[in-house]
């Protein structure tokens, strides 16, 4: 009864060292391999290869590529993504910015085209295309449903139109039209997209 009780009252232990360790350096070197050679290129003999990280593990962390890649485009995003500062144009400007950041990253813009190049033939791709949508625009979300909370948006509004409004013209801009995107066009857009919604 006093191990019971001593183990329930023992503080959790983070992770392995070693797990982190070797889940970074496979997440590094197929981030690296997707730069230099694209989607093709991201195997796991050839992130084992790279990394050092055997095949079983990797198999076990990432049962396919399109696992592999998620994880590598989510990790760039997790660096970019602001802190909300609580003023409505400030945070869009701050999370389109974050976009537009991961638009000119090479692992993010080519993850990207990865994903969009891959998902009409390939279920994995297309499951990860979804995911990375929801992980991509929950930013946005929080941001206009505090604002929708305050009262700032226009009665009615709708959320995910305000949210195609904001993403779709940097990535046409980007992935479509091969044209970099300046600090100057996020404010446009977000400018225009507050004439349109704000209250």
């Amino acid at each position: 009864m006093d191990d019971v009780r001593q183990s329930a009252g023992a503080p959790a232990r983070g992770p392995d060292p070693r797990v982190v360790r070797s889940r970074q350096a496979a997440l590094t070197a197929a981030q690296d391999l997707l730069v230099e050679q694209g989607w093709p290129g991201v195997t796991h003999v050839a992130v084992a290869a790279r990394s050092g990280v055997g095949r079983t593990t990797l198999y076990r962390h990432w049962p396919d590529v399109a696992a592999l890649i998620h994880d590598a485009i989510v990790q760039r995003i997790d660096r970019i993504r602001p802190v909300p500062t609580g003023d409505l144009r400030t945070d869009l400007r701050n999370e389109l910015n974050g976009l537009r950041q991961l638009l000119h990253d090479p692992v993010g813009e080519r993850g990207m085209r990865a994903v969009l190049d891959r998902s009409p033939f390939d279920p994995a791709f297309g499951t990860l295309k979804k995911m990375l949508y929801q992980t991509g625009s929950a930013g946005f979300r929080r941001i206009l449903k505090a604002a929708e909370a305050r009262g700032e948006l226009s009665p009615g509004a709708d959320i995910s139109l305000i949210i195609d409004q904001l993403a779709g013209p940097l990535i046409f801009r980007r992935l479509l039209a091969d044209r970099d995107i300046s600090a100057a066009y996020v404010e446009s857009v977000v400018d225009s997209v507050l004439t349109l919604n704000r209250r």
